[in-house]
């Protein structure tokens, strides 16, 4: 849960890096959060059929929608990429399949354009 807070900590922070272990706990528990929340919106009644959408869920979903892509953006800074390639994701599938290859990508070893290794000094081991 650490990992979680620490982005959220990060707020709207769109420089410097994320680790895997960061991004990813943070994208797990988005996901079972948002999973909870869409079934007690079935629940209580405030889930529409149509857009597939619930009231709670949408508004946990748009609360976290900066510090998501603040993450993102982090993640592939840590890959040594710019942050641009996020938009990767409004291309219908094949954006989301290349996005997610950056982001499942080990940290460039050391520090990069865009800061130092999260991992620690002259890290070059896997996490």
């Amino acid at each position: 849960m650490n990992w979680y807070f620490e982005a959220l900590r990060k707020y709207a922070v769109f420089t410097g890096r994320s680790r895997r272990k960061e991004y990813w706990i943070f994208f797990l528990v988005n996901f079972v959060v948002v999973t909870t929340l869409l079934l007690v919106d079935q629940q209580i009644g405030m889930f529409d059929q149509e857009t597939g959408a619930g009231l709670l869920s949408g508004i946990y979903s748009l609360a976290l929608l900066v510090p998501s892509i603040a993450v993102a953006v982090r993640r592939l800074h840590d890959t040594d990429r710019v942050g641009w390639w996020v938009l990767l994701s409004l291309i219908p599938i094949i954006g989301s399949i290349i996005l997610i290859f950056f982001l499942i990508q080990d940290s460039t070893a050391g520090d990069n354009r865009f800061g130092p290794n999260p991992k620690g000094i002259g890290a070059g081991y896997n996490l």
